[in-house]
C-alpha cells in the first residue's frame, strides 16, 4: 500500500528536490546554480538576486561567504526568511508579532 504524504511533507520534499535538481545532484551548489534555480522555482524573489549586489546581500544573508558553495542549510535559511515575510504579509501586525517562525 502506498503511503499518503501530507502537503506539508510533499513541500518539503519539493525544496529538497529541486535544491539537488539545480545543484546537478550535488550536496552544494554554485552562484550561477543558485540564479537558475530562483529564476525558475521563485520567480517573485528573483529580481532581488538578478544584479551581483543583490545576489552578494542574499548569500550574506543566508550565510554564505564569497566564493563559497551554497548548501541546503544555506538555502533552508533563505526559505525560512522567505515564509516569515509571507506570513508577516499575509496576516494582521498583532498576528505577525506573535509569531515565532524566525529560526536560527
Amino acid at each position: 500500500m502506498a503511503t499518503k504524504y501530507s502537503d506539508l511533507e510533499l513541500a518539503i520534499n519539493t525544496l529538497v528536490t529541486e535544491f539537488h535538481n539545480a545543484a546537478d545532484d550535488a550536496p552544494t551548489m554554485n552562484s550561477t546554480q543558485f540564479q537558475t534555480m530562483i529564476s525558475k522555482q521563485l520567480p517573485g524573489f528573483s529580481k532581488t538576486v538578478e544584479t551581483e549586489e543583490g545576489l552578494g546581500q542574499v548569500l550574506a544573508q543566508m550565510g554564505v561567504q564569497g566564493g563559497q558553495s551554497i548548501s541546503f542549510q544555506n538555502f533552508w535559511t533563505l526559505i525560512n526568511q522567505q515564509a516569515v515575510q509571507m506570513f508577516a504579509a499575509s496576516h494582521t501586525e498583532k498576528n505577525a508579532d506573535n509569531c515565532g517562525c524566525l529560526l536560527q
